[in-house]
């Protein structure tokens, strides 16, 4: 099966905030490959339902945004 794979950009905005270090992350969704201890990225939330947050590495994260 062939996925079709599109580029999008963001119409708006993305809520985040700096990791802090050893802080519980039950309710964050973080990848398997990730590493927040170590790699100290930044949680996002949906600015619409704050309980729906990820992790975002910080590479991706310097590589992809600035602050508004």
């Amino acid at each position: 099966m062939s996925h079709n794979w599109k580029q999008y950009k963001r119409k708006g905005l993305s809520e985040m905030r700096p990791y802090e270090k050893d802080e519980d992350l039950s309710g964050v969704s973080v990848s398997e490959q990730d590493d927040p201890e170590n790699d100290m990225g930044m949680i996002a939330r949906n600015p619409k339902n704050h309980a729906d947050q990820w992790y975002v590495a910080r590479k991706y994260f310097e590589d992809n945004f600035e602050e508004a």
